[in-house]
């Protein structure tokens, strides 16, 4: 075999896993159509996504967490970016962790429970809340008040249903 077809096939396999990789989702931040969980975690039952909920309040970004720093609460793990966001969230994880389980506060808003995204988020009133992505966030700032309200009505009913239940 030559040079030019070992680089054109090595190009070709390369080229394929990388698309496979972007196309088909990593099966640990799956979103459970399935699960009653009123908490929006992965098949290893980390929240957020792996994103660190004490970096939103003092970095002011959504933040990869790391696995040498974690903290379970409620029954969910969640990552930091260091040993002091972990003890932070240890000490109030009530003023850290996301609204609704970490679900779409908009989809919240409107009886639903859609997945988070943690790179689609705002901070108001002190809480951290996500939306599915950036597009329905941009609905969900025109008027963060009253779709809170509205989710804070829907949350207790729809909390331990399933997402595909709600259609």
């Amino acid at each position: 075999m030559n040079t030019r077809t070992l680089r054109t096939g090595l190009f070709a396999l390369t080229t394929t896993f990388a698309l496979l990789a972007a196309v088909v989702p990593l099966a640990s931040h799956a979103y459970d159509e399935n699960s009653s969980a009123a908490v929006n975690v992965d098949t290893k039952g980390i929240g957020l996504k792996g994103y660190d909920p004490v970096a939103y309040f003092t970095l002011g970004a959504p933040t990869a967490g790391q696995s040498e720093f974690s903290a379970q609460h409620g029954g969910v793990t969640y990552l930091f970016a260091s040993a002091a966001h972990r003890d932070a969230f240890k000490a109030a994880p009530a003023k850290y962790e996301p609204q609704y389980g970490g679900f779409c506060a908009m989809g919240v808003a409107l009886d639903k429970k859609l997945d988070g995204d943690p790179t689609a988020w705002t901070i108001f009133d002190g809480k951290l809340y996500l939306n599915v992505n950036k597009d329905v966030q941009k609905k969900y700032l025109e008027d963060v008040a009253g779709n809170n309200r509205k989710a804070d009505a829907n949350w207790p009913q729809i909390r331990h249903k399933t997402p595909k239940s709600l259609g």
